[in-house]
C-alpha cells in the first residue's frame, strides 16, 4: 500500500512540473517554478535549467540553485567537458552520476572541481531536444545523498524532458517560422542540403571524416561522400577552403 501511494503521489507531482512547464514556456510564469515543482519528484539539494545559446556557443540560467562557481561552469564550460559527448550521445537519456564510469568522472572538471568539492553523491545531467532535433538545453540536478534503485523518479525525470525541453526552447510556443527549417536549396548556403551544411559545420572544427561520423551518427564513407558533394557545390580544392568559406558564413558545428 505504501508503495502504491508513493507512486500516486510521484505520479501528481510530475503532473504538477508538466503544468509549471506549460506555463513557464507560454511565458505565464518563471522557470524557477519548474525547479519547485520538480523538487517533489527528485529531493535535491542542488538544481539548474539552462538554455543553449547558439550564437554566444554558450548555455545561459533560467534558474538555478547551484553556487556561482558550480553555475558559471555550466554556462561556459560544461560543454567542453568529457562528460558531455555521453550526454549527447545517441541514446540521449539522462546521465545519473552513480552510472558515469570511475575514469570519466576522474577526467572531468565538472566533477571533480565542482560537484565533489560540494559533496555530490548523486543526480542527473539531462540534455534537453526540440521535436525537431535541435538540441536547446540542460537540466542539472545534483544531491549529497545517494540514491538507490530502483527508483521511480529516474523514470519520471526521463518522461518530463519534452516539457522542460518546451521551457528552455525559445521557438516553442511560437506559430513555425516562414520559411520552414529546411529552406529550398537556393535559399542555404551554397545550394547545401542540411546534412550536407551540418558536415560543412564540423569541417570548420578540423574534425575526420571517423569523428564527424561518431557526432552524426552516421558511416564514415556517408561523410567522405558529403565532403566530395560539398567540394563540388561550393568548387573549393580542400576540406580547408570548405572551412574557410564557412567561417564567411558564420557556420559553427554545434557542440
Amino acid at each position: 500500500m505504501t508503495a502504491q501511494r508513493s507512486t500516486a503521489d510521484l505520479l501528481d507531482a510530475a503532473v504538477r512540473v508538466r503544468d509549471a512547464a506549460r506555463s513557464a514556456a507560454r511565458g505565464a510564469a518563471g522557470a524557477d517554478s519548474v525547479l519547485a515543482a520538480l523538487s517533489e519528484v527528485v529531493e535535491y539539494d542542488h538544481a539548474h535549467l539552462a538554455r543553449w545559446d547558439p550564437l554566444r556557443r554558450c548555455h545561459t540560467t533560467l534558474a538555478g540553485t547551484y553556487p556561482d562557481d558550480a553555475t558559471a561552469y555550466i554556462e561556459s564550460r560544461l560543454h567542453h567537458d568529457p562528460v558531455f559527448p555521453v550526454l549527447r550521445g545517441p541514446a540521449r537519456g539522462g546521465l545519473w552520476l552513480g552510472e558515469v564510469p570511475r575514469q570519466l568522472l576522474e577526467a572531468s572538471p565538472g566533477f571533480r572541481d565542482v560537484l565533489s568539492p560540494l559533496g555530490i553523491e548523486d543526480g542527473v545531467a539531462q540534455c534537453l531536444f526540440a521535436a525537431d532535433g535541435r538540441y536547446v538545453g540542460m537540466l542539472n540536478v545534483s544531491t549529497r545523498r545517494p540514491r538507490h534503485a530502483p527508483d521511480p523518479a529516474r523514470a519520471a525525470v526521463t518522461l518530463l524532458t519534452e516539457s522542460l525541453a518546451a521551457v528552455v526552447d525559445p521557438r516553442a510556443g511560437h506559430p513555425p517560422e516562414e520559411p520552414p527549417a529546411s529552406p529550398p536549396a537556393a535559399r542555404r548556403p551554397g545550394g547545401l542540403s542540411p546534412r550536407e551544411l551540418q558536415v560543412l559545420a564540423e569541417l570548420t572544427a578540423g574534425r575526420t571524416n571517423r569523428e564527424i561520423a561518431r557526432r552524426l551518427y552516421v558511416t564514415p564513407r556517408t561523410v567522405g561522400t558529403h565532403v566530395e558533394h560539398i567540394l563540388a557545390k561550393l568548387d573549393v580544392p580542400n576540406r580547408a577552403a570548405a572551412a574557410a568559406r564557412a567561417a564567411t558564413w558564420g557556420i559553427e558545428p554545434t557542440p
